[in-house]
């Protein structure tokens, strides 16, 4: 597995959890409006992508697969702590290789919350008795459901750059079938082609118009376009001062409304993590439950400048 520690163009920085490297206090983010619980339902994936962010593949099972009654479990504590969530969402790898994605995603729908599953659309989702238990989970609960579908880049070329030759066009397969039996989709693509904002959402607005795909290219919360995280680019730490300056609040960040639940290899419960893009970094590990994730989160890694406080990014719908 790739070295996950904080690269040379960001040495002295970000070693201290509560001071920056020049000495001034670094920032924090509380748990103001916990809206979004994320599951990891795994770490293995049907294809390796070259850019992963998580490192997922055929092969890595450092996050295992969550189980129904876990997940069952976390649902319960959201109702305990009174948390104010509106949204489960599934990630991971590739939530469909997990065989109770289903009954996992039916206990969420089940207890009123939207649930939103991240998945390529590939050759684990277009099994038969996955097809029939999301056509299931479609009648009974219509457009509580999201699948949001991973598009690298709106031309087949560039995503099968990323993705593997051909992966596009099974991708495409199985979005059409989506929309085929009336489901709700999003579609996540990649900013790292040199295009501008405004191109790559033409791009997208004509693939899916060819396609005849509901989903407004647009709206960034129906076609979400995620910068690299490069730990190589040199960033700034965010100070408490940097609130002001950047005329921000801590509430915009994506921690003060997520939290992520992932299951170890070897570990005997899962745990909850402060950020859904930092699942291998063991300081933003919170504890097993989520009364132990409701402590603030200090901002001491590079994605939480840049991503999250500069980039202004969420994974949320």
């Amino acid at each position: 597995m790739k070295d996950l520690q904080k690269s040379a163009a960001n040495l002295g920085k970000f070693q201290d959890a509560f001071v920056t490297a020049d000495g001034q206090q670094r920032a924090s983010v509380p748990l103001s409006r916990p809206e979004t619980l994320w599951f990891n339902t795994g770490t293995l994936c049907n294809i390796e992508c070259s850019n992963c962010y998580i490192l997922s593949s055929p092969t890595n099972d450092a996050l295992v697969y969550l189980s129904e009654g876990e997940v069952k479990d976390y649902l319960a504590q959201i109702a305990k702590r009174n948390w104010p969530v509106r949204e489960i969402g599934f990630t991971g790898g590739e939530p469909f290789m997990n065989p109770e994605m289903i009954p996992m995603a039916r206990a969420a729908l089940e207890r009123g919350f939207e649930v939103l599953i991240l998945t390529n659309a590939m050759r684990p989702m277009m099994r038969k008795s996955v097809k029939a238990g999301l056509l299931s989970l479609r009648q009974e609960f219509g457009d509580k459901l999201t699948l949001r579908i991973s598009v690298d880049h709106h031309s087949a070329a560039l995503h099968d750059k990323e993705r593997g030759e051909g992966s596009f066009a099974k991708t495409i397969e199985g979005m059409e079938w989506l929309r085929g039996n009336g489901f709700r989709m999003a579609v996540a693509g990649r900013t790292v082609w040199g295009e501008s904002e405004a191109q790559a959402r033409a791009g997208y607005a004509a693939l899916f118009d060819k396609h005849s795909f509901a989903i407004d290219a647009q709206n960034p919360g129906q076609t979400v376009l995620f910068p690299e995280m490069d730990e190589s680019v040199e960033v700034p730490e965010i100070t408490t001062a940097c609130w002001g300056i950047l005329n921000k609040s801590p509430d915009s960040v994506m921690c003060a409304s997520s939290r992520m639940v992932v299951k170890r290899k070897g570990a005997a419960t899962p745990a909850v993590l402060a950020c859904t893009l930092l699942p291998y970094a063991p300081e933003f590990e919170m504890g097993a439950t989520l009364a132990d994730a409701e402590r603030p989160v200090q901002l001491n890694h590079p994605h939480c400048a840049k991503f999250c406080v500069l980039g202004g990014a969420s994974c949320s719908a």
